[in-house]
C-alpha cells in the first residue's frame, strides 16, 4: 500500500484530522470516480470473477469436508475419486477465474493511474508561473507519483478489494452457519475487533503517512536542486552543507517511515493474535462437539477452514479504513493542484483565426501579480508595427519581463487592453495566440534529446531540411556539422558538449523555425561573454528581420537599430523614442547608457556588419 501525506499539522489540529470523515471520503471518491468511465464494464467483469472465485473457495472447502468424512474416515478408495475429481475441477476453475480477474484488475488500476496522472499533469501545465514559485519541484513530482497511486488504491483497488472481501465474508459466513449456526454465531462476536483495531490505528498511521510523503517530496527537491546547481555547490564548497540538507530531510523521512511501519506491524500482529484466538476457540468447541457425537471430523475441519478463511476478508474490510486515510491525504494534496485556477483561459467564443500581420498594442495596461503589495505595471501604452523593432530597457525589477508575460498571456492585465492586429488578446484562443508568437526567453532552455529535436520543437513536424535551414540562418549549422553525430548529437540542460553561445544559437534556430509574426526576445545576450555575444548578434538580426520584434534587454548594443526604445522604471513608461531622440534628451535612457560627451560618435552596425558613424 502506498502511503500518501498531506500538509504537516500542528498538535492542536491532529485530533480533528486523524480519521477522515465520511464527507471527506465521499468528496474524494466523487471527484475521482468519473475517471473510471470507460472501464466500468471491466470493473463489472472483475466483480463477477470475484464472486465466482469466492464460490469456488466455498465449494472446495465443502468438498474437503465430504472427502474427509466419506473417504478418509472410512478408508475407502472408491469414495475418494468423486469428491477428489470435483475438488480438482473447482480448483482449476477458481485458478483460471482468479488469474483473469487479478490480471484485469491490475490493468484497470494502471489505466486509472494513467488517466489521473495525465489529468493532473495537464492542469499543472496551465497554471501561472507564480504557482511554481510557491511549490518545490520535488514535491510536485511526489504528488504526481505517490499521491496519484494512493487515490487509485481507494477508487479502483479499494472498490475491488471491498467487493471481494464482502462476497467472501458473506459466502464463508453462510457456509459456516449452514454447518453449525450456533458455533458460527459464537465465533462471529470476535469479528468487530478487527474493525475497532483498524479505526484505532488509522489516525496514527495517517499522520505518519502524511509526514513520510512530505519528507519524500523534500528529499526529491533537495536532490534536484543540488544536482541542478552542482557548479555553485562545488565553487562555494557547499558539499557538506548540501549533505546536511539531504541528511536532515532523509532523517525526517526515516522517522516517519519507521513510525508508520511500526504502527502497521503492530496492527498486523494484533490481528494475527485475534485470529489465532478465534481458530483455537473453534477447535476447542469442535472437539467438545465431536466427543458428544454432534459433529463429524470433516465438519469440524470445514468449519475451522471457513472461520480461518472468513477473518482475512473481515480484516481487509477493517484495513479499508487505513486505505481511506492514505487516499484522503493524497486527495488533499492533489486537490490543492486541481483547485488552483489558471490565470487565463480561452474565451467562450474566440475570434476566428486570420493571417496575423503583427500589430501589437498596449493600451493603458496595469498589472499586479497575485498577492503582490503593489502594481508591477502602471498605465503602460505603446504600439509595435509589423516588421518593427521595439527595445524595452530599464533598471532591474522595473517590470520589463512582465510585459512579455502579458503579451504571451501567462497573465491578463488588471486593467487596460493588449491587442494583436487590433483584436484584444482576451478574445483569442490561447493556442492560436501562442502560435503567432516566438519567445526567446532569457534562460537558454535546452531539452534532453538531440540537437535536431531541440530545434524541431519550434515547429513540430518540420522536415530535416527546414531544421537545417533554420540552423544555417542562426549560424549554427557549421559547428553542428562538425560534431561526430551532427544533428543527432545528444544534448541536455547544462551540457558541456557545447558552449553557451552555441546553445543560444540553437535556441535562435528554434525561434526561426517557428516563423511566427511576433517575436519576443528577453535578454537574448544575457550570460554570454563579449565574444559569444558578438557571435549571436548577426543571427539575431536575421531572426528579427520581417517580424514585429519586442526586445527586452540591458544590452543596448542593438539600440541604434531599433525603431523605438521604451524605458520602463518602477512599472511606468518613463521615456519613449528613437535612439537619437533619447540621447538628445539626456534623460533616463542616457543614464542607462552612461555619460555621453556632446560630440560622442555612435557606432551603428549595418546588416552587412560594416559600421558607420553618426552623431
Amino acid at each position: 500500500m502506498h502511503l500518501a501525506p498531506g500538509p504537516r499539522l500542528g498538535p492542536a489540529h491532529r485530533a480533528h484530522e486523524e480519521v477522515p470523515t465520511m464527507r471527506e471520503v465521499r468528496e474524494a471518491f466523487h471527484r475521482f470516480w468519473p475517471l473510471t468511465r470507460g472501464d466500468r464494464k471491466w470493473l463489472a467483469a472483475i466483480t463477477a470473477c470475484v464472486v465466482v472465485s469466492a464460490l469456488a473457495e466455498t465449494a472446495a472447502i465443502l468438498l474437503f469436508a465430504e472427502l474427509t468424512d466419506t473417504a478418509l474416515k472410512a478408508g475407502s478408495l472408491s469414495a475418494f475419486w468423486g469428491p477428489a475429481g470435483a475438488w480438482l475441477a473447482v480448483a482449476v476453475l477458481g485458478a483460471l477465474v482468479g488469474y483473469f480477474g487479478n490480471s484485469l484488475a491490475t490493468w484497470t488500476a494502471e489505466r486509472f493511474v494513467l488517466r489521473l496522472r495525465a489529468k493532473v499533469f495537464r492542469h499543472i501545465q496551465d497554471l501561472p508561473p507564480h504557482f511554481f514559485q510557491k511549490h518545490r519541484q520535488g514535491d510536485l513530482v511526489e504528488r504526481l507519483t505517490g499521491d496519484v497511486e494512493a487515490i487509485e488504491q481507494m477508487v479502483v483497488s479499494g472498490v475491488v478489494g471491498t467487493v471481494a472481501a464482502t462476497f467472501s465474508a458473506v459466502f464463508y459466513s453462510a457456509a459456516a452457519l449452514y454447518l453449525r449456526w450456533d458455533l458460527a454465531l459464537a465465533t462471529f462476536v470476535l469479528a468487530p475487533l478487527f474493525l475497532v483495531a483498524a479505526r484505532r490505528f488509522s489516525g496514527r498511521i495517517k499522520q505518519a503517512s502524511q509526514d513520510e510523503r512530505v519528507a519524500d517530496g523534500a528529499i526529491t527537491s533537495v536532490v534536484q536542486e543540488s544536482l541542478g546547481n552542482v557548479v555553485l555547490t562545488q565553487a562555494y564548497n557547499r558539499r557538506r552543507d548540501e549533505e546536511k540538507r539531504l541528511d536532515r530531510e532523509a532523517r525526517a523521512w526515516m522517522k516517519a517511515s519507521v513510525r508508520g511501519a511500526r504502527l502497521s506491524e503492530m496492527y498486523e500482529q494484533f490481528v494475527e493474535v485475534v485470529e489465532t484466538l478465534c481458530v483455537l476457540a473453534v477447535i476447542g468447541l469442535g472437539v467438545w462437539e465431536i466427543s458428544a457425537d454432534r459433529m463429524t471430523l470433516g465438519q469440524l475441519l470445514a468449519f475451522a477452514a471457513f472461520i480461518g478463511y472468513l477473518y482475512p476478508p473481515v480484516r481487509n474490510l477493517g484495513q479499508l479504513g487505513l486505505t481511506l486515510t492514505a487516499a484522503t491525504a493524497g486527495a488533499q494534496r492533489l486537490n490543492e493542484i486541481l483547485d488552483a485556477k489558471p490565470s487565463v483561459g480561452d474565451p467562450a467564443e474566440p475570434v476566428p483565426a486570420w493571417p496575423v500581420h503583427g500589430w501589437v498594442g498596449f493600451h493603458g495596461v496595469h498589472f499586479r501579480y497575485p498577492d503582490a503589495p503593489r502594481d508591477s505595471l502602471t498605465d503602460v501604452s505603446f504600439t509595435a508595427a509589423p516588421g518593427g523593432l521595439v527595445i524595452i530597457t530599464g533598471p532591474s525589477g522595473a517590470g520589463k519581463s512582465t510585459l512579455s508575460k502579458l503579451l504571451t498571456r501567462f497573465y491578463d492585465p488588471s486593467a487596460g487592453v493588449i491587442t494583436l492586429d487590433g483584436v484584444p488578446l482576451t478574445q483569442l484562443g490561447l493556442e492560436f495566440l501562442r502560435e503567432q508568437i516566438a519567445l526567446l526567453p532569457q534562460e537558454t532552455l535546452i531539452l534532453n534529446g538531440t540537437i535536431r529535436e531541440n530545434i524541431g520543437t519550434g515547429r513540430p513536424g518540420a522536415s530535416d531540411e527546414e531544421i537545417e535551414q533554420a540552423a544555417r540562418a542562426a549560424a549554427a549549422h557549421d559547428f553542428i556539422s562538425s560534431l561526430p553525430e551532427g544533428y543527432d548529437t545528444e544534448i541536455a540542460p547544462g551540457t558541456a558538449t557545447l558552449s553557451g553561445g552555441q546553445l543560444k544559437r540553437i535556441t535562435i534556430a528554434r525561434a526561426m523555425l517557428r516563423a511566427a509574426p511576433v517575436l519576443i526576445l528577453d535578454e537574448p545576450t544575457a550570460g554570454l561573454d563579449s565574444v559569444a555575444a558578438r557571435q549571436v548578434v548577426q543571427p539575431l538580426r536575421r531572426l528579427v528581420s520581417g517580424r514585429t520584434t519586442i526586445m527586452i534587454t540591458h544590452d543596448l548594443s542593438l539600440a541604434p537599430d531599433a525603431d523605438r526604445i521604451l524605458v520602463v522604471d518602477g512599472g511606468r513608461l518613463v521615456e519613449a523614442g528613437t535612439h537619437a531622440e533619447l540621447v538628445a534628451r539626456r534623460g533616463a535612457y542616457t543614464r542607462l547608457l552612461g555619460p555621453l560627451p556632446e560630440d560622442t560618435m555612435i557606432l551603428r552596425k549595418l546588416p552587412d556588419d560594416t559600421m558607420t558613424l553618426r552623431r
